[in-house]
């Protein structure tokens, strides 16, 4: 792998191999929660929960669809949510009557999935659950229930295993902690 991100890595926070256990437990957790269930569809919002979809439903034994949507409310190059949400991607799939899981990266403020669930609950789903890999409980703004955490992480600016640094090194098979300094010096 390259080692581009070196410069902008301050420390590894989550290795590799303990992303990979923590998601065959949730996997192993969705499926006992969801056993018998014949309309689960797992929704992955993008662009930062694709691989932990992708590792997540390797998991899942229970038959499940997936879709995907893309909303924003950071644009490239931003620290911080801008309060604005957008959806730049709809789903394809009707949710009517089916179980819902929403697969996230990261959960942060809130403001995001504060504009989503709404949106989706109004689409009459048989129910409506969420699923993040991070969890920034120290920085919510909105109070969001969530039902399956992978890591509870404390404010730091991180990146890799999906989550992007200016839209780069999502590829990385760990999480880290961002060097805010090195990215000052010498800006993607």
């Amino acid at each position: 792998m390259s080692r581009h991100y070196q410069p902008y890595l301050k420390e590894v926070l989550i290795d590799e191999e303990s992303l990979q256990a923590r998601i065959a437990q949730l996997g192993a957790a969705i499926s006992e929660d969801y056993a018998g269930c014949r309309d689960l569809i797992l929704i992955c919002v993008l662009k930062g929960g694709v691989m932990f979809l992708a590792d997540l439903t390797r998991h899942i034994d229970v038959p499940h669809e997936i879709d995907f949507m893309a909303v924003s409310s950071y644009g490239k190059g931003a620290r911080q949510s801008s309060k604005t949400i957008r959806i730049d991607m709809d789903l394809s799939a009707n949710l009517s009557g089916k179980h819902v899981l929403i697969v996230e990266d990261i959960i942060d403020s809130g403001h995001t999935l504060d504009f989503v669930l709404p949106m989706l609950s109004a689409r009459a789903p048989a129910s409506l659950r969420l699923c993040t890999l991070l969890n920034k409980q120290s920085r919510r703004e909105v109070e969001i229930p969530v039902d399956y955490i992978g890591f509870e992480i404390e404010d730091r600016f991180v990146f890799g295993y999906g989550l992007d640094l200016d839209e780069k090194f999502r590829n990385l098979p760990f999480i880290g902690v961002v060097d805010l300094d090195a990215l000052r010096e010498n800006p993607l």
